[in-house]
């Protein structure tokens, strides 16, 4: 039987850091979570990916206009995103 790694109270899990995501990127994170989110950061590659996918998808986001969007493609974004925030 296997067992699972010890987390101390300092020590931040996945879940907690994919919570604390997106004020990391936006350097809101006082000084101690953001210590502890790059904690885990050195020592878990799969959080490394999910950061390092989130920061590519605002990038290229970043770059997206509407006026470059086809209209088909902007009324279907359209559809699929009505109500999300009720859901």
């Amino acid at each position: 039987m296997s067992e699972e790694p010890t987390q101390t109270s300092e020590e931040m899990a996945c879940r907690e850091l994919v919570e604390l995501v997106t004020d990391y990127l936006e350097e809101r994170l006082p000084a101690h979570d953001r210590a502890r989110f790059e904690a885990h950061l050195d020592d878990c590659p799969y959080c490394v990916n999910y950061v390092d996918q989130l920061r590519e998808t605002l990038r290229l986001t970043g770059e997206l206009r509407e006026e470059s969007l086809d209209p088909e493609v902007r009324a279907a974004l359209l559809v699929a995103f009505h109500g999300w925030q009720r859901a």
